[in-house]
C-alpha cells in the first residue's frame, strides 16, 4: 500500500468525523440573537474539538512525510484514528452539560 492511499483513507476518516460533529449543532428556535445563548457551550465545544482534529490532521501528514514504507505495523497503529471518532460524542455530551 502507498503512503498516499493510507492518508487519503486517513483524510475520509477526519473529513466524516468532522461532518458529525458539525451535524450536532441544532439551529435554535428563535430569531434573535439571543437564540443563540444556549448554544454558546456546544459551539464552543464543536471549534475547541474541530481545532483538535485539525491539529491531530497535521501532525498526521508530517508524520507520513518522515516514514519510509508503509507496513502492517503502520496499518494497525494508524487505525487508531477509531479514538478519534468518539470526539463526536464526547463533544455533544460537553455542550449539552456545559462541561
Amino acid at each position: 500500500m502507498s503512503k498516499g492511499r493510507l492518508e487519503a483513507f486517513s483524510d475520509g476518516v477526519l473529513a466524516i468525523i468532522i461532518t458529525i460533529m458539525v451535524l450536532e449543532l441544532k439551529v435554535p428556535d428563535g430569531t434573535d440573537l439571543s437564540a443563540l445563548q444556549p448554544l454558546i457551550p456546544v459551539f464552543a465545544n464543536y471549534t475547541l474539538s474541530f481545532v483538535f482534529i485539525g491539529i491531530y490532521w497535521n501532525n498526521h501528514h508530517h508524520l507520513f512525510q518522515a516514514v519510509p514504507q508503509i507496513n502492517g505495523n503502520v496499518l494497525w497503529a494508524n487505525m487508531h484514528c477509531f479514538w478519534i471518532s468518539l470526539i463526536p460524542f464526547t463533544t455533544s455530551w460537553m455542550g449539552e452539560n456545559e462541561f
